[in-house]
């Protein structure tokens, strides 16, 4: 029997669970627990090194997949200290050594990109410039952002970005999906969730355009559309994939209708599978919060987005394995995601398997640039630690 007919065996018994097999495309994916992408800011000058290569092998499975954090697709694109990009011939080169040591425990590697628009401050910029986005309005004050002496400030103002500006965005996604691949990536991510670029297009309450890419929802979702092409055009339709989060209110992203937004990203992601006859890598439906999961509404939106999208969904927001097993062994999902749990613990998927304790993730050292304390040096189950020593 083929590893594709044990899982529709499987699929069919009813006895799918976190640590069954899944057909991710060209991918066999020995089990359903993922890591996604958590930002870190330890890409110094936003480079890939060696500690980054440890820190993701660390958490790399055979038959495994990992999310790298978001990786930003142009200077433009930044909007956090220290996080790695993927628009130079530097950067492509550098990771290599993360993806060579990934690929090397048997993982598929996905690579996140990433612009921020909006969410980012004058001081990211090139020249001190303002950041760009679908708007001219500035994300309110309730919403902070670091800055890189590791204190926060309010948002700079952005600029919205006229018309004729637009295909240049749309294009540092499409050179860096090629950049990505050329690194050695299985795939890469769109980031459309968390009120960053494309959030900022899609959602009725950021977008306050009046030209193609604003107004209905059908135009709101160009720009969207437009990147989506022409990563496809780079790199084929399965070594790509979505990440959105219809639901999620964070830096000021919300849309009026949640659910009518998710069916149309799904519906036009279909017809793109339709017409190539291939399918996408994931949709990746990112709802709920660390401390209360998926609220009602949420997991009713996941479940007629299920119905709707014709390929592999992947979800994450607060999950714990009670939890993870229910939504996969339902057959509301394909695969979950874990950040907090993998950033503490890189041999997650064995503690799972046999219910050990779990390691507490640190926050106050999520976002610094130390190469060892709350990022390489988290015990493995037997208690011994691997930290880096570059």
């Amino acid at each position: 029997m083929s590893s594709g007919e044990e899982e529709a065996a499987t699929e069919q018994r009813g006895s799918v669970d976190l640590f069954s097999p899944h057909k991710l495309g060209r991918w066999q994916l020995k089990h359903r627990m993922v890591m996604p992408s958590c930002t870190r800011c330890r890409a110094v000058n936003n480079t890939p090194n060696a500690a980054m290569a440890h820190y993701y092998s660390q958490r790399a499975t055979p038959g495994g997949l990992i999310i790298t954090e978001g990786t930003i697709v142009s200077p433009v694109g930044a909007g956090y200290p220290h996080t790695p990009g993927i628009f130079s011939e530097e950067q492509v080169e550098a990771w290599k050594l993360v993806v060579d040591a990934v690929r090397a425990k048997g993982a598929a590697f996905f690579c996140q990109l990433w612009h921020t628009g909006r969410v980012s401050h004058a001081v990211y910029q090139p020249n001190g410039g303002s950041p760009v986005s679908s708007t001219n309005e500035v994300i309110s004050d309730r919403w902070k952002i670091l800055m890189p002496d590791g204190s926060y400030a309010n948002h700079s103002r952005p600029r919205a970005l006229a018309t004729e500006e637009i295909p240049e965005i749309i294009d540092q996604f499409r050179q860096g999906a090629l950049n990505a691949i050329r690194a050695g990536f299985d795939g890469v991510t769109l980031h459309g969730a968390f009120g960053y670029i494309i959030d900022q297009f899609i959602k009725d309450g950021i977008n306050d355009r009046t030209d193609e890419y604003g107004g209905s929802l059908e135009n709101r979702l160009k720009f969207l559309e437009r990147v989506v092409d022409a990563a496809v055009a780079a790199v084929g339709v399965d070594r790509v994939a979505l990440k959105i989060s219809p639901t999620v209110y964070i830096a000021d992203a919300h849309d009026s209708d949640p659910l009518g937004l998710a069916l149309a990203i799904a519906e036009r992601l279909n017809g793109v599978q339709e017409a190539t006859g291939l399918k996408f890598a994931y949709l990746h439906y990112m709802a709920g919060s660390l401390k209360s999961g998926m609220s009602e509404e949420e997991v009713d939106i996941l479940r007629q987005l299920r119905k709707a999208y014709k390929g592999t969904m992947l979800t994450s927001g607060g999950f714990d394995k009670v939890k993870a097993m229910k939504f996969v062994a339902e057959g509301l999902v394909d695969l979950v995601a874990f950040g907090r749990n993998f950033v503490a613990n890189p041999d997650l998927v064995e503690r799972f398997k046999v219910d050990a304790p779990l390691n507490a993730a640190d926050p106050s050292v999520f976002y610094t640039q130390e190469p060892v304390i709350g990022y390489t040096d988290f015990p493995y189950l037997d208690g011994h630690t691997e930290p880096f020593e570059g």
